[in-house]
């Protein structure tokens, strides 16, 4: 009986750590990846619209409230927490590099 309420204990314990990993994810790295977002957004419609700075950031910030909802969504949805740990290093990778170029043309 002792051996099946430690393997019990055992398997609670790897899933506590995987949905711990997967808030994590979505916490931090939704956050990451929507401020990267909402920056190279906000640069992108001032250049694009001619619209003014603070007219940008307003929209590029309306839209950054939605992008971190459905980041959150997916990383609950996909199949592993290191899916989605890799896709939110991924995109905030790819983000913040297309960002870095834009600061370092203008």
């Amino acid at each position: 009986m002792s051996q099946h309420n430690n393997a019990d204990k055992q398997h609670g314990a790897a899933y506590r750590w995987r949905v711990a990993s997967r808030v994590l994810a979505a916490a931090l790295g939704g956050y990451a990846v929507t401020s990267l977002a909402t920056a190279l957004l906000a640069r992108g419609l001032r250049a694009l619209e001619g619209s003014s700075q603070a007219g940008a950031v307003l929209g590029a910030t309306l839209f950054g409230f939605t992008l971190y909802t459905a980041l959150v969504i997916w990383v609950f949805s996909t199949r592993s927490a290191t899916r989605a740990w890799a896709g939110m290093a991924l995109s905030a990778l790819v983000l913040g590099l297309w960002l870095l170029a834009l600061r370092m043309a203008a």
